[in-house]
């Protein structure tokens, strides 16, 4: 069965008649966050019978969350089919009160979404890999994730958030529903998340981030490269091997980029592995000539591992060096490092407190 969260405004009015119905429809799950058709007041009994029938609603169900210190919720998510995946809520900026009590600054929210269950680029740096690929999300699939979110954390409907789609699985490599999504969230009559407020976030499949460049979405881009030469980018991403990063950065300087955005470059940083100075500078002869942002991330340890997370002084070292010639770099701060924050870390907990 197809989910309500499947359409665009205007796919919906062709299912729906008379065709304003769909409008009404929309602002019950995207503005007042229905979880079933009875909850639609205006909507008559013979089309909320329908839709019961033909277009699933309630498709998502939390079964575990966990809430970090620094305000971010990781979230996982039971599927129809009985597969799980995560979704991470992240707290960017906390609300700023003035002396007089009045609010200066609302919060901001950034939720780091899923497009698989698994994933097939089996990134030797992530959990997510050592589960293997299952199947795509739909396009409802994607959407409800947010809808959760703001339902679960009584966000207001006119509130933004920020999306990363860089969760579980490569969102690339789900294109077709990715692409859609992409449209369903920014519907003016829905969730109108501005497609400057989306990011995706892929390890480089090459041939699709030109094919994502032509449709023109306005998104922004952000490339999970983490290495500077093909070895050990092979070694961490063994999609690599298909997609090496010359043909990454030819596709990149062909992305149309919005005048006040730059294209964000990924790099995990593992102590021993990529952390030194000359990593620093090779780096910046690779980004020569793309309006690039490099943004430094620590390494999130989990059981079993063998990469180590860098010492704060080498993350500083590297950074100074790309500032210093003119590269902006940030460091991001590391959210949930008290709970299983990074990707696939709590499906796989969960997995084996189940078995």
């Amino acid at each position: 069965m197809q989910s309500i969260y499947d359409f665009t405004l205007d796919e919906l009015k062709e299912r729906l008649k008379p065709s304003f119905r769909a409008k009404q429809v929309y602002n019950w799950i995207y503005k007042k966050y229905a979880n079933s058709y009875d909850e639609m007041k205006n909507i008559p009994n013979d089309l909320k019978e329908d839709l019961k029938e033909n277009y699933a609603i309630d498709i998502l169900k939390i079964i575990k969350k966990e809430k970090s210190s620094d305000g971010s919720i990781k979230y996982l998510f039971k599927l129809h089919d009985g597969h799980t995946v995560e979704t991470v809520f992240l707290l960017m900026r906390e609300k700023q009160i003035g002396d007089d009590g009045v609010v200066e600054k609302g919060e901001k929210h950034t939720v780091c979404i899923s497009t698989q269950v698994g994933c097939k680029v089996g990134c030797t740096f992530c959990l997510t890999a050592k589960g293997g690929f299952v199947r795509n999300l739909t396009v409802g699939e994607i959407v409800a994730q947010i809808v959760n979110m703001k339902r679960d954390n009584n966000i207001d409907e006119n509130k933004s958030l920020n999306i990363v789609f860089m969760g579980m699985g490569e969102p690339l490599d789900n294109y077709k529903n990715f692409v859609h999504s992409v449209k369903v969230f920014s519907e003016e009559e829905g969730l109108y998340i501005n497609r400057r407020r989306q990011t995706v976030s892929t390890s480089g499949i090459s041939s699709k981030i030109e094919k994502l460049g032509n449709e023109n979405l306005g998104i922004q881009l952000a490339i999970s490269l983490h290495a500077v030469d093909d070895e050990l980018r092979s070694e961490l991403i063994p999609m690599n091997k298909a997609y090496n990063i010359k043909s990454i950065i030819d596709a990149v300087k062909k992305f149309p980029v919005d005048a006040r955005k730059k294209v964000m470059f990924e790099y995990l940083v593992i102590k021993d592995k990529n952390d030194d100075i000359a990593s620093a500078k090779k780096l910046l002869s690779l980004l020569d000539g793309i309006k690039a942002k490099v943004n430094l991330i620590y390494f999130n340890p989990y059981p079993g591992t063998t990469y180590q997370r860098p010492e704060s002084k080498k993350m500083v070292e590297f950074q100074n060096y790309l500032i210093s010639k003119g590269l902006l770099c940030t460091i991001r701060e590391s959210k949930g490092l008290d709970i299983s924050a990074a990707c696939g870390q709590l499906k796989e907990k969960d997995s084996n407190e189940s078995s």
